[in-house]
């Protein structure tokens, strides 16, 4: 199958992968420098629908799977869909639930999907008067738009809560939500419009620091499978989540072809959802796919085709554990450019890109704040751990960091 996978992220690299091994012909636009030696690379812009549509008519492409959020929020699917292309995504109405928190939340509130209690903001005075209310209490606030999983803050400090919400408030709606306290987990549904289909789950960790301290970011690592994620546990998410939201999609005419990712805490008194994304996540997907015993075109293309009914995917039951090689600075700001020496990095091994590019010579440069996702595989989370960082420390660039103790807190306990 000629299947275009729109992104140059560490995930489009993940998806490429896997679309490859599984021998299906990839094209990536725009790709990395990680993609080149399994996919076409095509220099367009995933946003700029003509340009993409182009490209599929020319390369006679039979499926185009788009991985970030950008070009769903921009319509590349309605675009798509138009023009009579298969695709995996959804349209840009679908797309506000994870393009605006402010619309999720209403509409999980209206299909009575447990989550946390939230306040909605739109002017300065009211966040004002919320926070004096709330002094003492540890408040979860959210951008309402896209933000890059960097858009929330948690805290008890009212000099800070203002201090962020004020700043979010010149340009976007603002949430505030109780703090939750319990175990997070990634659960991915594959949605063909009629049928759905749950996924191993996965943990991701937001934090920058050791520990789960530090400001958000857009994810430092993954782990797949979760040991607290048992069949009880799913079952309940499934049907205390999971279908009521898919119920809801229907009733409204938010239903499409593609993946639907929630965040969930598992608390004491249940599963409760964080959020909404109408994607694969990154960086769970590059330790997910890993897993994957079956053809993942096959599995795509058949979402696409609306045939999710059929299909049996199976996964390992090794563990994957995914570690995210950051650059300095981030996820605050961070320089680009910056040449990484991938010489002691073997062409089999689980490196995934993001963002990065050719310079002087064709070495390869980095991109953006999260530049790798070194993934290690196993028979228990310790050798999948050890794969992992081994690999991470040969990822090597200045100023080059990562997260400690990926999958510690998970596995430890």
């Amino acid at each position: 199958m000629r299947i275009l996978v729109a992104g140059s992220g560490a995930r489009e690299h993940a998806l490429a992968w896997a679309l490859a091994k599984a021998g299906d012909r990839v094209f990536c636009a725009p790709g990395n420098a990680g993609t080149e030696a399994l996919a076409a690379k095509l220099p367009i812009d995933p946003e700029d629908a003509k340009a993409v549509l182009a490209a599929v008519r020319e390369l006679r492409v039979e499926l185009v799977v788009v991985g970030p959020e950008g070009p769903l929020a921009a319509g590349l699917i309605d675009a798509l869909e138009a023009a009579g292309v298969p695709a995996f995504g959804p349209p840009r109405a679908s797309a506000r639930l994870e393009c605006s928190k402010a619309f999720a939340r209403s509409f999980s509130e209206r299909w009575g999907v447990p989550c946390a209690t939230t306040s909605r903001f739109s002017d300065a005075r009211s966040l004002g008067r919320f926070v004096d209310e709330n002094r003492g209490r540890r408040i979860v606030l959210k951008k309402s738009g896209l933000a890059a999983g960097k858009g929330v803050l948690e805290s008890e400090d009212p000099a800070e809560l203002l201090a962020f919400g004020e700043a979010v408030l010149e340009s976007d709606e603002l949430l505030a939500e109780e703090y939750l306290v319990g175990r997070e987990l990634s659960v991915f549904a594959l949605c063909d419009r009629s049928d759905h289909l749950v996924l191993p789950a996965c943990a991701d960790h937001k934090k920058a620091g050791a520990g789960d301290r530090g400001p958000n970011t857009g994810g430092m690592g993954a782990v797949c499978p979760v040991p607290y994620a048992d069949a009880g546990a799913m079952a309940r998410i499934e049907r205390e989540i999971v279908e009521p939201t898919f119920r809801g999609m229907e009733a409204e005419g938010l239903a499409y072809r593609g993946v639907l990712f929630f965040g969930v805490m598992l608390t004491a008194e249940g599963p409760r959802l964080l959020e909404y994304n109408v994607r694969f996540g990154d960086p769970e997907t590059q330790s997910l796919l890993p897993l994957l015993e079956t053809s993942l075109g096959e599995l795509l293309s058949g979402v696409a085709r609306g045939a999710l009914c059929s299909l049996r995917p199976r996964f390992s039951g090794r563990t994957a554990c995914g570690v995210v090689v950051a650059a300095p600075g981030y996820p605050g700001s961070y320089p680009k450019g910056i040449p990484v020496d991938l010489g002691g990095v073997g062409a089999t091994e689980l490196l995934f890109h993001a963002s990065t590019s050719r310079g002087p010579g064709g070495r390869v440069m980095t991109g953006g704040g999260r530049c790798f996702t070194a993934v290690g595989l196993g028979e228990d989370w310790e050798a999948a751990r050890g794969e992992a960082y081994d690999l991470a420390a040969r990822a090597r660039f200045e100023g080059a960091w990562f997260r400690p103790d990926i999958g510690a807190r998970i596995f430890g306990d």
